[in-house]
């Protein structure tokens, strides 16, 4: 059997990734510091990976702002220890990336080979991970940058607002951002269909972008949420990002196109409507169950 090591092993997305590959490893960052190259060869040498997926990230984006060397040891050093270490071994490499890499100010969805232009401290150290996998392994490397992303498990936008529903009569959101809300199971899913796909040597390596299809803004979002949970939408109100200042700047514009998928044979993630659809009662459940 195929040999799979999930990094990150703790997060809602490594959870999904899990479900969806039989036999597959999961390891969290006290079984498997990436930074640590020690650390990588013993998991390498216990595990044998065929495929890793690296799921582990420092993704807290303002903190970034004024620790942007000790998120680049995890953001960009450790993806470059993982692809070395899959160069050794043979291994396919699919590294997990963000939007964060886009300056944020286009006007239609940016392509896999759009020019990069990170504002902001954490984007910059994720573009440094993309720069490692890529170059050390042109041949075995994957880059997927994901956006908006929730799932079950973790902390995330519609967990907040769920909260947030039952909370306030009202809520202001943001509505001059836009995206594509991603369900981590249908990210997943995609993750396990392209190592498949690579191993069989059907798709090509290189930058894939793992969002929804479609796209809304936080506004049209959260107005959608209400509605899946018979709340009124119209509770919600729209503002500006003005009015939620952060230290790191926020793309305006994450719509990202999904071409390269159907080059490895793999239809692109449906739309993000029909998605938060299926995900809600699971979100819900999971939110419900955690309160009590």
């Amino acid at each position: 059997m195929t040999s799979w090591l999930i990094t990150g092993g703790s997060g809602m997305l490594a959870r999904d990734v899990v479900s969806r590959v039989p036999g597959a490893v999961a390891l969290g960052h006290a079984d498997l510091d990436i930074t640590d190259r020690d650390s990588v060869a013993a998991a390498f040498d216990k595990y044998h990976p065929a495929v890793v997926v690296n799921c582990a990230a420092w993704t807290a984006v303002d903190d970034a702002e004024t620790r942007e060397d000790a998120a680049l040891a995890i953001n960009g050093d450790g993806p470059r220890i993982l692809a070395e270490a899959c160069r050794d071994a043979g291994a396919v490499l699919l590294h997990v990336s963000t939007d964060y890499v886009f300056a944020g100010d286009a006007t239609q969805p940016y392509p896999e080979d759009a020019p990069t232009a990170p504002r902001s401290a954490y984007g910059r150290t994720k573009l440094a991970g993309e720069t490692a996998v890529l170059g050390v392994l042109p041949d075995r490397g994957y880059v997927i940058r994901t956006a908006w992303l929730y799932g079950a498990g973790g902390g995330n936008f519609v967990r907040t607002m769920v909260k947030l529903e039952a909370a306030r009569d009202t809520l202001d959101v943001v509505d001059d951002q836009r995206g594509q809300p991603t369900w981590t199971v249908d990210l997943a899913d995609r993750l396990a269909r392209l190592g498949t796909a690579a191993l069989a040597g059907t798709a090509p390596a290189g930058v894939y972008h793992g969002t929804s299809s479609g796209e809304t803004t936080w506004f049209g979002f959260t107005r959608e949420i209400f509605r899946l949970l018979g709340a009124d939408p119209e509770r919600v109100r729209p503002t500006t990002s003005e009015a939620f200042q952060r230290p790191a700047p926020r793309p305006a514009y994450s719509v990202l196109g999904h071409d390269r998928w159907r080059q490895a044979g793999i239809e692109p993630i449906r739309d993000w409507s029909e998605a938060l659809e299926s995900a809600m009662p699971t979100l819900v459940a999971e939110f419900s169950e955690g309160k009590s």
